[in-house]
């Protein structure tokens, strides 16, 4: 799926319902708690906090998207084409970045 398609389908599952888009800074709140409870999984999984017992593991891809959903919800609100945005960002890091890092060697065919 695309990106212009996917903000299509929030689009068209949030216009459904009479409430709309939340506002900005309302959207920024849901995004924030989404990347938290992404943050809580993946601190569980790698970092120093355990689980507390009996506390479910919660499946990355699904935090993910929840943050995909409002950061797509986002940009509809804000009248934000997410395609063009990540082309100008992917170019920019490739000019900017080009040289930071090593590159991989490519292996003889």
């Amino acid at each position: 799926m695309h990106i212009q398609e996917a903000q299509a389908r929030v689009h068209a599952w949030i216009s459904q319902f009479e409430e709309g888009y939340w506002p900005p800074l309302a959207n920024l709140a849901r995004l924030v708690e989404e990347v938290g409870e992404l943050a809580r999984e993946l601190n569980h999984r790698y970092g120093a906090k355990p689980k507390k017992p009996g506390e479910g593991d919660r499946e990355l891809a699904l935090e993910m998207a929840d943050i995909l959903f409002v950061l797509l919800a986002l940009a509809n609100e804000q009248g934000i084409d997410l395609d063009d945005a990540l082309e100008r960002t992917l170019e920019k890091y490739r000019v900017r970045d080009s040289d930071r890092w090593t590159r991989k060697s490519e292996e003889p065919s």
